[in-house]
């Protein structure tokens, strides 16, 4: 692995062997996205945010718009926000790229002022692969190890590359979340949490017991995750969730009464688990109790289409508000969690694929 850092230009471009779909991505600041399409990740600036003084803070809006700073990548990939750094992964040359979102503030100045653009730290990994990428507090990059055919597992090195901890018992690495600082990375038998140079293996109840999309909270120490066991199936529709407890590395499942899709999980703000299910209906889980607390009507029932670039409903949390998207009805349902009620139906005026929340 090798690594550098340095300020690419705004204006930087890279032929894209991929990416027919655009993907939204949190950027880390709570105001910015990162779009992911041909070309690299691209700065989007949702139009809300607050400058906070103290005691109290003051808000502002303005209108939407895409920024002109472009991080190159031939295939942009997974985007991770945590710990005050944001790293973005290119599965089509094995690149990561971290910054600082904090820097995306000075994006409005960024077409006249060239010291306005975001610090960028790179490495390259030994081989492209569909991969994820995290720097924590310490400045060391967690990584996925693997090539175009296969993943095997994940690598903690320091920024300068020296390896401090590594793994390979975990066939088909994919996804990360956190607990708190605690990393959890999703295998086809089960899940690795790495807790600093510690990682640690989590076994599957299954011999295929495949975790490959997570959702982590900041204050719980309960990861969710999805779970499938067929390893043949063109598209499983699972009915059973993991929840992962990162204290003592162990794993439960829940029932549920209905399917689910990869954006159907989510965290309350007192984190528990939010699955949306292919009965229309938005499940609570009970983390710590492991167990369906509570259930809410908010859209029609749904079946999951087998191209995952189609639409359909999709979950999104920002703060105490959950937002639902029904692509059939053109519509986005918003829930109060603390009442787990819905409390307003807004229609769209096109149908709604990607979501993503910010809160300013």
């Amino acid at each position: 692995m090798s690594s550098c850092s340095t300020r690419p230009p705004a204006s930087c471009s890279s032929t894209s062997r991929s990416t027919a779909s655009l993907r939204l991505s949190p950027a880390g600041d709570d105001r910015h996205a990162f779009l992911s399409r041909a070309g690299g990740f691209t700065a989007l600036d949702l139009g809300s945010w607050t400058d906070d003084h103290g005691d109290h803070g003051h808000s502002w809006t303005t209108e939407p718009r895409l920024t002109p700073f472009t991080v190159p990548a031939e295939e942009p990939g997974h985007v991770v926000a945590h710990h005050g750094r944001t790293t973005l992964f290119d599965d089509g040359t094995g690149t990561v790229t971290a910054l600082d979102p904090a820097d995306l503030a000075d994006l409005a100045d960024l077409a006249e002022l060239d010291e306005a653009e975001p610090t960028l730290d790179t490495w390259r990994l030994d081989e492209p692969h569909h991969g994820v990428a995290v720097q924590d507090g310490h400045g060391n990059l967690v990584h996925t190890v693997g090539d175009e055919e296969a993943r095997s597992g994940i690598r903690v090195a320091t920024a300068a590359g020296n390896e401090l901890a590594a793994s390979d018992d975990c066939p088909g690495v994919h996804g990360e979340a956190f607990a708190g600082d605690v990393a959890v990375f999703g295998c086809e038998d089960g899940v690795l949490v790495v807790r600093g140079r510690e990682i640690t293996k989590v076994e599957a109840p299954d011999r295929y017991g495949r975790i490959g999309n997570q959702a982590g909270h900041e204050t719980s120490p309960y990861v969710l995750g999805d779970y499938k066991t067929d390893p043949d199936a063109e598209l499983e529709r699972p009915t059973r969730v993991s929840v992962i407890d990162t204290r003592d590395a162990s794993l439960r499942l829940v029932d549920l009464p209905a399917s689910y899709s990869f954006r159907s999980l989510g965290r309350t703000p007192s984190g528990d688990g939010l699955v949306l299910g292919t009965d229309g209906r938005l499940h609570r889980v009970d983390a710590e109790g492991g167990r369906v607390a509570a259930s809410l009507p908010v859209t029609a029932p749904w079946r999951e289409p087998l191209d995952w670039q189609q639409p359909r409903p999709t979950l999104q949390v920002a703060g105490t508000t959950a937002y639902v998207t029904a692509p059939a009805t053109r519509e986005v349902h918003v829930v109060d969690l603390a009442r787990f009620e819905v409390t307003a139906s807004l229609d769209l005026p096109e149908k709604p694929n990607e979501l993503l929340a910010v809160t300013g």
